[in-house]
């Protein structure tokens, strides 16, 4: 378990060295009429799949089985209103296509935008003026809210929300849950660093990767 974060803090310093906070959130926005946009339901998946992977390059903290179970509550909740061909029926609840696609299409998009969050929203993210300073807060503490959920427990779920909420109330430093090999890099430097060479070819790459799809469904017009 010590090996695994220390691979993850290795991997979230190669991250914040290659890539400023401005140009990460510029990429998101560029990605997301990709994703937004897809009207075919498997390449979203696709997508959904793509963007976990490099939130799970950039270091950033994950929990598969939370996915999993949010990605299973959208679809079961859809189900509620069957409608299209029945693949298969328990009791009286009819499994439907309709339903069961829409389900799975609502479900990755929203674990997609909030793993494509997580890869090109960093919590040092400014944004000039006083509107671009609320929209950048809050960006930061979305950031710090999905990398530190595993923090909230079942058990002591209020005193754990309460805690984090302190956190959140006080100043722009980082929480004390950042690991020290996390905070080197911007203690040595003093300031944050651009993004480098090597930082923009990867960030295109991504962007071209993300919307390859509609190469996809430029050669399958009429696709609904």
């Amino acid at each position: 378990m010590k090996r695994f974060e220390q691979f993850r803090a290795r991997r979230r310093q190669v991250y914040e060295g290659l890539f400023s906070a401005r140009v990460l959130c510029i990429t998101g926005f560029i990605i997301m009429p990709a994703l937004l946009f897809n009207p075919m339901t498997p390449l979203r998946v696709v997508q959904f799949l793509f963007f976990w992977f490099v939130a799970w390059l950039s270091g950033k903290k994950n929990n598969p089985l939370f996915t999993f179970l949010v990605i299973l509550g959208i679809v079961i909740f859809n189900l509620i209103v069957p409608y299209g061909q029945v693949l298969f029926s328990i009791g009286v609840f009819k499994i439907t296509s309709g339903a069961l696609m829409t389900g799975i299409h609502r479900a990755v998009t929203l674990e997609g935008l909030i793993m494509l969050s997580r890869f090109t929203i960093r919590r040092d993210l400014k944004i000039p003026g006083l509107f671009g300073e609320l929209i950048g807060e809050s960006f930061r503490i979305f950031a710090i809210i999905t990398d530190q959920k595993q923090r909230i427990t079942r058990k002591n779920f209020i005193a754990d929300i309460d805690r984090l909420m302190l956190e959140l109330s006080g100043d722009n430093t980082a929480p004390a849950s950042e690991t020290t090999a996390e905070a080197k890099p911007r203690a040595k430097s003093g300031t944050k660093p651009g993004t480098k060479s090597e930082g923009f070819i990867i960030l295109a790459a991504v962007v071209v990767l993300s919307w390859l799809p509609w190469v996809v469904l430029a050669f399958r017009p009429g696709v609904n």
